[in-house]
């Protein structure tokens, strides 16, 4: 019954949202404003279906109902509830229904919130979108049936992934990938509905911008959140592989990142309509092309689903989707050529053009090191790699240069400025980038690529740094304290602000990395219970190992007290998981972590007998600081989309301030 009832929504759903996507073309086409109501009427229904799709399912896990095919895919009577819940994600079916059911939720939003808006381009957003769905309801109901019939009906399940079991953020790291991936529809339908109409203006730019930074703040925490993830439960001590998935998100985030800097352009110069509706394009397939690796089963990933059909549907809704893009942006070149011009090279729309053209080529290298495995086998039959070493020496440089275009950007104003005016603004934060990369010289920091990110992070917060601080003492000389000044200032240019704020999370990360590259001890070692491990000032002894039942899997566990300077400082618990399920056992690595370092300790073997047990040690600077980055890029990206306070003084502020800085 639950099974048919999912089914069922689906197929309603499918029908419905064709039915929508066309309702919506001929509407506006004949200029039937009733039909053009019931498309947008379609777009709530498909989303009440999504969500009894995805309710059925949901009641179908925690019921146990195996006679559903993904229930008894990734169900268990022994699976903790919690974990049950997210077991929603933890397979290819059940990922593609919350994929098409957070489509849904957006699409809906749209179809809601612009019911009263945008009436000749509305119905074009919501056919695209709806068409959209339309292609995820297919794979639904074709190859990836997630409630399909079981029979006869098993006793019980295997359970999910033993993987997405031991760690709490796999809660948050798919739910936010799919709200990141999904999110960048919308953009993407407004670029059509902008090609479509003729009208590329900025129009659409300002419709989207707010959605285009929900998606991509989604798609950082999921990047963010992955890394975490692989930190605390693969056991190699790092957070970052260049992984094929983990590349599969980076790309999109790439180019998304590179669009919310361009649109800047077009709004403020009117210059690259063409690149920017390009730029959004290439992010929605991206997404796409993303979604085909993670589940296809074409590469080999910790994070990849297993080999299934769906990855030849994957591929021609990317070719239709590029044909239909590229048809469109060709259509339409005469009215996406550039009204504005690019004055001078010392401008800061000359600094965002070339942040966006490292992105760009950033994007283009990782996705040739992604792909390249596959090119290879296909055409001439031969297997190879591409690991870590490709991806480090080829993306550091570009990215180097992305930090400092952080400081140089905000610094320069619109137009052009004189050389002396260059100097000006740039010699304190040059001096002040020197000094602290001569200090992480002296530090025994090393590499050239480390050092010059830790030097150019300095100079781009001394240059923001310097910005903000104007901006206050323009308040502070009408009157206001510096606390009271700086608020004003923020609220009356959220997005300037909030920019400022991510980028400082930006930078956050990146000296985390840096230093984490260069300050990382690793030690693996075996010992008695009772004897000691040195590592980094630390003195790690294994008290004991013992066994912990529970009743989805069995741990043993290694109890290991943490000394420093003969003082103890805490407890350490790694451990070996044993799933019914699964051969090899799953390690869950105990972490310290402190401000300055972090104590990762893993657990890799045992003697039966508890004589002795293997560990690897990891000492790791800074590592905390990757995830406050991340929260300062959310706070930022908080600020830059709330809504701004029309105060008077606000705008005063800012305007005075604009004048001081430019």
């Amino acid at each position: 019954m639950t099974g048919m009832l999912g089914y069922s929504a689906l197929v309603l759903a499918l029908g419905t949202a064709v039915y929508g996507a066309v309702a919506s073309v001929v509407a506006v086409r004949r200029e039937m404003p009733g039909l053009a109501a019931s498309g947008r009427n379609a777009a709530l229904v498909v989303f009440v279906l999504a969500t009894v799709a995805v309710a059925a399912m949901e009641y179908a896990l925690l019921t146990n109902d195996f006679s559903v095919s993904y229930a008894a895919q990734v169900g268990s009577r022994a699976t903790p509830r919690f974990i049950t819940v997210i077991s929603l994600w933890a397979a290819l079916e059940g990922s593609i229904l919350f994929w098409f059911w957070v489509l849904a939720l957006y699409t809906a939003l749209v179809a809601w919130l612009y019911r009263n808006k945008h009436r000749e381009q509305l119905p074009y957003v919501l056919a695209t979108m709806l068409a959209t769905a339309s292609f995820f309801l297919i794979v639904l109901l074709g190859p990836s049936n997630p409630f399909h019939r079981v029979w006869p009906v098993p006793a019980d399940g295997p359970g999910p992934n033993p993987l997405l079991q031991n760690h709490p953020l796999m809660a948050v790291h798919p739910p936010a990938q799919y709200l990141g991936y999904v999110g960048f529809t919308v953009p993407f339908a407004f670029a059509v509905a902008a090609l479509i109409t003729g009208r590329t203006d900025a129009w659409w730019v300002h419709a989207v911008r707010r959605w285009t930074l929900a998606a991509w703040i989604f798609l950082t925490i999921s990047i963010v959140a992955g890394g975490w993830w692989a930190y605390e439960v693969l056991g190699w001590g790092g957070y970052w592989g260049w992984d094929p998935v983990e590349n599969a998100s980076l790309m999109p985030w790439l180019t998304a990142t590179a669009f919310l800097h361009s649109v800047m352009v077009q709004e403020r110069r009117e210059m690259l309509r063409g690149w920017n509706v390009s730029l959004i394009v290439s992010t929605f397939v991206l997404t796409i092309l993303g979604t085909f690796l993670t589940r296809s089963g074409v590469l080999s990933s910790v994070h990849a689903f297993s080999n299934s059909l769906i990855g030849p549907l994957f591929l021609g809704f990317v070719a239709v989707v590029l044909l239909f893009s590229t048809a469109l942006l060709l259509w339409r070149t005469p009215l996406l050529k550039k009204t504005g011009s690019l004055d001078s090279v010392l401008s800061r729309e000359a600094a965002f053009l070339v942040a966006n053209l490292l992105f760009v080529v950033l994007t283009f290298t990782v996705l040739l090191g992604t792909l390249f495995p596959l090119v290879a086998e296909a055409a001439w039959g031969v297997k190879v790699s591409v690991g870590a070493p490709f991806f480090n020496q080829m993306t550091v440089p570009f990215l180097a240069g992305v930090v400092f275009l952080m400081g140089v950007g905000p610094a320069l104003p619109w137009r052009r400025t004189s050389g002396r005016g260059l100097l000006v603004r740039f010699a304190t934060p040059a001096l002040m980038g020197t000094v602290l990369g001569v200090v992480a010289a002296l530090l025994r920091a090393h590499g050239f690529w480390p050092l010059l990110t830790i030097a150019l992070a300095g100079f781009a917060a001394t240059v923001m740094g310097r910005e903000v601080w104007k901006g206050v003492g323009v308040g502070v000389s009408r009157g206001l304290g510096p606390g009271r000044a700086l608020a004003r200032l923020v609220t009356g240019n959220r997005r300037r602000y909030g920019g400022y704020v991510v980028h400082t999370g930006v930078l956050v990360i990146a000296v985390a990395v840096a230093a984490s590259w260069n300050f990382k001890h690793e030690v693996e070692a075996t010992v008695a219970p009772g004897r000691s491990v040195d590592v980094a000032g630390y003195t790690l002894q294994l008290d004991q190992l013992y066994g912990q039942q529970q009743p989805y899997r069995f741990s043993v566990v290694g109890d290991v007290s943490l000394w420093r300077n003969g003082a103890p400082v805490g407890r350490l618990d790694p451990k070996l998981n044993y799933y019914p399920t699964r051969q090899e056992p799953v390690p869950t690595p105990s972490v310290r972590t402190s401000p300055t370092e972090d104590v990762f300790l893993d657990l890799l073997a045992f003697e039966q007998d508890g004589s002795s047990a293997t560990f690897k040690v990891v000492v790791t600077p800074m590592i905390m600081w990757l995830w406050v980055g991340a929260y300062i890029m959310v706070l930022g990206t908080l600020i830059a989309v709330w809504p701004a306070r029309k105060k008077k003084l606000a705008r005063a502020i800012v305007r005075e301030e604009t004048e001081v800085v430019a």
